[in-house]
Formats: C-alpha cells, sequence, structure tokens
C-alpha cells in the first residue's frame, strides 16, 4: 500500500510543524491505549512541551501514518522530522540515556530539585543502596513522580539522561521533566508498625474536596465563577439534570485542560460515585480546586428541586 500525493503531504506538514510529536491513541491527559499512556509518562519525565496527534480522531492518519513510517502499531515518535520507533523502542532508549540525547537535553541547564531527607531516612536508604551495590559501581536512588504524583523510589546505576546530585550522603538519579514536581520534597522514615517512607510533596495537588448540595445551590445562585460538569451518559441526562451542567465528553474533557489549573471545577453524577473519579482525574492532571457533589442528582432532587425526578 502506498499513500496518495495529498496524504504523504499532510503527514509531512504535520512532523515538519513540530520538533517533537507523538502519533497515539487518544490525548496526553486521556490516553486510549497502555502503549500510548507508557509514552506520555516517558515525554512527560523528560521534555516540558511536545505535541500530539490523536489517531483515533482521524482513521484516515491512523492508517496513512503506518504506511508513511512503515511501522505497523501506534504510538508512534517523531523528533526533529526522524521516525525515532514505537513503545518498545522508546522504553528501551528512555533506559539508556539515548532518548534523552535524541531530544536534545541540556543537562547543564536544568538545576536539581531541593530535597529534605531525615537522617533516619538516609540511614534507610544508605541501608537499602548497599544491598543493592555490586562490585565497584555506584548505586544511585532514582527517585521520580509521575504527572499524578505517584513518587517512585528504585535503586541503580547512574542514567546519562538524568541529573545526578547527592544529599545527606545519597546519591540521586531524577529525570529533568520531572525535577519541578520533585523540588521541596521531604523524605522521612518512621519505625514499627505502618512505618516507612514518609514523603511530603508540597507540589501535589490538594484532595478533592467534597461538596454538598445545599453549597452547591449557594455556588449556583452567587457571582462566583466555576464550572459545573455532569460525569453521567446521555441516556441519564435524558431523565435528570442540575441545570447549567455541561456533560463531561471526551471532547470537553480537552477543553478543561486549557484552564487554569486554580480554575473551581465541580462534578456530579448520579450518586457521587463517577464524579468522584472525574475529579480526581483532573486533581491528578494539577488542579487545585476540585469539588465533587456528594449524593449526586439525587441529592439535589431530595433536597433542592424535588421536580427532578429521581431513577
Amino acid at each position: 500500500m502506498s499513500l496518495n500525493t495529498e496524504d504523504q503531504k499532510h503527514i509531512e506538514e504535520i512532523i515538519a510543524a513540530n520538533k517533537v510529536v507523538l502519533f497515539m491513541k487518544g490525548t496526553p491527559q486521556m490516553p486510549q491505549c497502555g502503549f500510548s499512556a507508557t509514552v506520555i509518562e516517558i515525554l512527560n519525565d523528560i521534555v516540558p512541551d511536545y505535541d500530539t496527534v490523536n489517531v483515533l480522531a482521524d482513521q484516515s492518519i491512523r492508517e496513512n501514518i503506518k504506511v508513511f513510517s512503515n511501522w505497523p502499531t501506534i504510538p508512534q515518535l517523531y523528533i526533529d522530522g526522524e521516525f525515532v520507533g514505537g513503545c518498545d523502542i522508546i522504553k528501551e532508549m528512555n533506559a539508556n540515556g539515548e532518548l534523552q540525547q535524541t531530544l536534545g537535553i541540556d543537562l547543564s541547564n536544568v538545576a536539581p530539585p531541593a530535597i529534605t531527607v531525615s537522617d533516619s531516612a538516609a540511614q534507610a536508604i544508605l541501608g537499602a543502596a548497599n544491598e543493592h551495590a555490586s562490585g565497584d559501581e555506584e548505586v544511585y536512588l532514582h527517585l521520580s513522580v509521575n504527572t499524578k504524583f505517584e513518587p517512585s523510589l528504585e535503586f541503580g546505576p547512574a542514567h546519562a539522561g538524568k541529573l545526578q546530585f547527592e544529599g545527606n550522603g545519597i546519591k540521586f538519579c531524577v529525570s529533568p521533566g520531572g525535577a519541578g514536581r520533585i523540588d521541596g520534597m521531604s523524605i522521612d522514615f518512621v519505625d514499627g508498625a505502618g512505618g516507612g517512607f514518609k514523603i511530603d510533596n508540597p507540589n501535589a495537588p490538594k484532595p478533592v474536596n467534597q461538596m454538598d448540595v445545599q453549597k452547591l445551590k449557594t455556588l449556583i445562585d452567587s457571582d462566583e465563577k466555576f464550572y459545573l460538569y455532569d460525569a453521567r451518559g446521555d441516556d441519564e441526562r435524558q431523565i435528570a439534570i442540575i441545570p447549567g451542567a455541561e456533560q463531561l465528553t471526551q471532547e470537553v474533557a480537552q477543553e478543561i485542560q486549557a484552564l487554569p489549573k486554580d480554575s473551581k471545577l465541580v462534578f456530579h453524577c448520579k450518586m457521587g460515585g463517577r464524579s468522584q473519579q472525574a475529579a480526581e482525574y483532573f486533581r491528578q492532571m494539577g488542579f487545585s480546586n476540585v469539588h465533587n457533589v456528594v449524593g449526586g442528582i439525587n441529592a439535589w432532587s431530595a433536597e433542592i428541586d424535588p421536580s427532578v425526578p429521581q431513577y
């Protein structure tokens, strides 16, 4: 199979317009396959900005990019106009530092994050590092925090594509793209039952706030700027709605991502379960003022507006 001139030109223009572009399933905020999600996490840990193309939104690109690259699967990564590879190749290049070199990452321009390690945590980490030591090879603590602000600590040798620095006797390796999510972190260690490493990260977004329907009614009646989203499907919205609530579709989710991270986001569903999941997702995406309506639209019907049907 070969591409016609128009299709080939379209893909060439997309690639030429972006230094780093990933053809993927879904969006960076909502990947639609595990392989795309894996590559997104890798890129997020290395570069602050890159472009993506959702092949699920354009069937022509979905098929044509496979022919163009002579590569049968999605995702596909291009850097400086050159095809790099799919998920497995990107994972391998990330592990050996080649991906960082290809991306042109200059570690000398990235400041190491400030990390406070208590003496008890340092003792525990250095003890574990000695257990992982092999021969004369130095052991580093590879510390990362993904975009969901989930921390990860692993031991291993130095990595050419990561920042290397020392704190309280510990040799750290940190990916440049994730340094900002780590800056200011403190690590402590508590002995005994329920103990272990205690990590405090001031960069992590605040927990989802729980809002009752009385407070939602007051908010609706006020002049305060906020966004109200309905996490239910079309069939349920045909039965009952809260006036002003916008359905949370994939397109709307992408629009939310463009909002300032301190925007007041309020989510509801039937009882509060699905909306809690939606609210948690956007909290993990860095939004700091996120609320879930307790009891959902059923509570709204029972306490605020009996004309809204319960189901």
